[in-house]
């Protein structure tokens, strides 16, 4: 596999439009920012359990320059009007690099105009792929128990899962070892 950090592939939507899942850059900066000023609040809500109006700088920050050891970060973006647009990301984050099966928590984001298009089970695979190959064991979520979609996407990527509800969250476990 290609560094990490220059990560790149083509897919296709299931309407039939091409798309390239690829690392976030910090060139990203701006083209996260006009992405999350379009979404819905529904969709802000779901991703960051709250309602938020602006990312922040230090969140751009977080959100556009990793490592590509301890965080993973891809973007799905398209060619629209002679400019790439970014569609979708999503990151792993290793919780604890100490013990042989290290744990990821994983998140997803999606444009409210192209869900429903496969695009987080898109990212799920890349980055299920990668974090094979950097030793991770297992990914972790926390979804909302309305955000049926995102469910829905644990539940057919093929991986084994497990889910259990506590205060209020959904805590889903996927592992990597069979899928």
């Amino acid at each position: 596999m290609q560094d990490v950090a220059q990560f790149t592939a083509e897919a296709t939507l299931r309407d039939g439009r091409p798309v390239t899942i690829r690392a976030i850059r910090p060139s990203d900066r701006e083209k996260i920012q006009v992405t999350f000023e379009k979404l819905e609040p529904r969709t802000v809500f779901m991703r960051f359990f709250g309602r938020k109006a602006t990312l922040t700088d230090r969140e751009l920050t977080d959100l556009t320059e990793v490592d590509f050891e301890r965080a993973v970060a891809l973007v799905v973006t398209w060619v629209e009007e002679g400019e790439e647009q970014l569609i979708a990301g999503g990151r792993y984050i290793n919780l604890d690099d100490s013990t042989p099966s290290r744990v990821a928590e994983i998140a997803f984001t999606v444009r409210d105009d192209v869900q429903g298009q496969g695009l987080a089970s898109l990212i799920l695979r890349s980055l299920a792929q990668i974090a094979r190959l950097q030793g991770i064991g297992r990914f972790e979520a926390e979804v909302l128990p309305r955000n049926t979609a995102m469910l829905s996407v644990f539940r057919k990527s093929g991986l084994p899962m497990q889910q259990r509800k506590r205060d209020g969250i959904v805590h889903v476990t996927l592992d990597l070892a069979d899928g």
